[in-house]
């Protein structure tokens, strides 16, 4: 019996110390990742919480929430989240649909009134970004109007005067009009205000205490500076008046508040299961093309896990949420610094001290790569790219005509169709097609 008992504890000794080393080296990966950053410049500071089947595996302040005052970061450090907000937004919008006060098939002129010259624009396109709408944040007459206090229908007017981008449903480019516009449909149908709203529905109900709209007046504990990297060094960021970012970018919030949120989400807390699987169900262009993104988060093979998730900007800021639903598995990181490293640089470290990498095998090429050779042009929103590709044996090689930069396509799948990365492109009858997480174009041969 002493025996045992002896075995036993020793087994569960060697167990705990498993445990408690998988917890300090991923501590110990993420200290010097961060330090080395803020050691050079390239960022004030960052929050990381990574959960993983309710373990807190890692939850870590970093660096400076105030340079100047040499003020370390500190508990619930507050950040201002940028296009993280989308979700909220998207997850507002499926709840009122499911209470039967709209239907994303509702052309969204019910509610707002914008000339479309005609076309039928539904909620649903504006969630998706197929709208084909101009993007509000590259009109260069928007940018003299950011800093001004005016009437949100003011960037209303300004978008319907541009061109539009495509037809609707025809294609997809990330748009910040949209999602302004769905914070305007929210107002519309509830009676309240956007951050009213979002508070009584999901801050207050979730015990997200430390998440709000962001205000450039009220005094709000704990909340962070924002700075942007250069390569002289780090800058206090740009100004930026939260009256335009609104229901795409706005938001201010927490590690931890954001795990509350998450894990509601996806535990189905929040929406009915139907509604739910409409909100993370990816894009399917009328061609047929599916995407990555789906509405307010992108849901993709990363390297074979699924993510689901979203990257947000915002002057001074950048964040990201990530969960793998396989691994039951929630990473979300905070940085008070825009500019030379992005939060991917951070996340993507991260993620593969947990999670296992999957490449795809490539297969030997099954088609006469020469009859794919030329040069592809389109339009990508408002700007022209043009792709020369060129073939050397079983090497597929890509030249940004613009800049000269090339890449080699070495991971061939089948049916014309390349892994890039986390890229997948198609090069087949006479077009390029390209998809990532935030981005699809197609090109056609010249």
């Amino acid at each position: 019996m002493k025996y045992l008992i002896s075995t036993f504890f020793i087994v569960f000794l060697l167990m705990s110390c498993k445990k408690e080393y998988n917890l300090n080296s991923l501590e110990k990966y993420s200290d010097p990742l961060f330090a080395d950053a803020i050691k050079n410049n390239q960022i004030a500071g960052a929050s990381i919480l990574v959960s993983k089947k309710n373990k807190i595996l890692l939850d870590k302040n970093y660096g400076y929430a105030n340079i100047e005052l040499s003020t370390n970061m500190p508990i619930d450090a507050v950040f201002e989240i940028g296009s993280v907000t989308k979700q909220f937004t998207a997850v507002a919008i499926l709840k009122l649909a499911e209470q039967g006060k709209i239907n994303l098939e509702d052309d969204f002129t019910d509610y707002l009134n914008f000339d479309t010259k005609g076309r039928k624009i539904t909620i649903k396109n504006l969630l998706e970004h197929t709208s084909g709408i101009a993007n509000y944040t590259d009109i260069t007459k928007f940018w003299s109007l950011s800093v001004q206090n005016l009437p949100r229908d003011s960037l209303v007017r300004l978008v319907e005067q541009e061109k539009f981008q495509f037809e609707p449903q025809e294609n997809f480019v990330y748009n910040n009009s949209g999602y302004f516009f769905l914070g305007l449909i929210i107002e519309k149908v509830t009676g309240k205000t956007y951050e009213e709203y979002l508070k009584k529905e999901f801050f207050t109900t979730l015990g997200m205490k430390n998440t709000s709209y962001c205000s450039m007046s009220k005094i709000v504990k704990n909340k962070v500076s924002g700075y942007t990297s250069t390569e002289k060094g780090l800058r206090r960021k740009d100004y930026i008046n939260h009256l335009w970012p609104y229901a795409g970018g706005s938001l201010c919030s927490t590690t931890n508040d954001l795990l509350i949120w998450l894990k509601a989400l996806h535990e189905n807390r929040i929406l009915s299961k139907e509604s739910y699987l409409l909100l993370i169900d990816p894009i399917r262009l009328r061609n047929g093309t599916k995407l990555f993104y789906a509405k307010g988060l992108v849901n993709f093979s990363n390297y074979g896990n699924i993510e689901i998730g979203h990257n947000g900007y915002v002057p001074g800021f950048v964040s990201k949420t990530q969960y793998f639903p396989e691994e039951e598995l929630y990473i979300i990181c905070l940085i008070n610094t825009s500019g030379l490293l992005g939060v991917n640089y951070f996340t993507d470290k991260i993620d593969w001290k947990i999670l296992t990498k999957k490449n795809r095998k490539p297969i030997p090429l099954d088609f006469d790569n020469k009859v794919i050779e030329g040069i592809y042009s389109g339009n990508i929103g408002n700007e022209r790219l043009s792709v020369q590709i060129s073939v050397n044996l079983n090497n597929v090689i890509l030249t940004n005509i613009h800049n000269q930069k090339t890449d080699t396509l070495k991971t061939y799948v089948g049916n014309n169709t390349w892994m890039n990365k986390k890229n997948i492109i198609e090069i087949k009858n006479g077009m390029y097609k390209f998809k990532s997480e935030y981005k699809y174009y197609c090109l056609k041969l010249d």
